[in-house]
C-alpha cells in the first residue's frame, strides 16, 4: 500500500497521482494557485522517499538537518478543476553539495497544467546550508536525469 501512496519512478522521474478536492478550488472550481506549492512539496517528499532520503531520518542525526525550498519559479498554463485526477511529477536534474535542483509540473491525462522549477537546500536548525551525509549523497545522485554532480 505504501508504494501506491508514494506514487511511482517512471524513467527519469517520479509520478504521484493526485485527487483534486472542493478544498483545493477557489469560488469559481479552478485550484487556487498557491495549492500547485501544495502539490509540488508532496511530489517532492513522496520522490524523495521512494529513493530512501526520509526526512525523520535527517531529523534524527546528531546534528538535525532539513529541507528548505530556496527558489521556486512557477508557470501555470491550464487550470485544474475539482474532481480531476492529476499527476504531479519530478525530475532531479542539478544536485551539488547542500542543495539540489527538481523540475516539476503537473499533468492531466498527459496536458501539462502547470510547470515549477524548484531549488532545495538542506539546512542545519539554525537555517545554515550543510551537505547532506554521504548516503543520502548517493541516493540522490542515482537519480539526477542531468548532471550528476553532489
Amino acid at each position: 500500500m505504501t508504494s501506491d501512496l508514494s506514487g511511482r519512478i517512471d524513467g527519469d522521474h517520479h509520478a504521484l497521482p493526485v485527487r483534486i478536492y472542493y478544498e483545493d478550488t477557489d469560488f469559481s472550481g479552478v485550484v487556487y494557485h498557491a495549492n500547485y506549492l501544495k502539490y509540488f512539496e508532496r511530489g517532492r517528499s513522496e520522490y524523495m522517499r521512494r529513493i530512501g532520503v526520509h526526512h525523520h531520518q535527517l531529523a534524527a542525526l546528531d546534528e538535525p538537518l532539513a529541507f528548505a525550498v530556496s527558489s521556486i519559479n512557477i508557470r501555470y498554463l491550464s487550470p485544474a478543476r475539482i474532481d480531476d485526477l492529476v499527476t504531479i511529477k519530478s525530475r532531479l536534474i542539478v544536485a551539488r553539495g547542500a542543495s539540489f535542483t527538481l523540475d516539476q509540473w503537473v499533468e492531466r491525462d498527459g496536458q501539462k497544467l502547470a510547470e515549477a522549477q524548484v531549488q532545495v537546500v538542506c539546512i542545519d536548525l539554525k537555517g545554515r546550508p550543510k551537505r547532506l551525509p554521504k548516503d543520502l549523497q548517493s541516493a540522490i545522485k542515482l537519480h539526477v536525469a542531468g548532471e550528476k554532480t553532489l
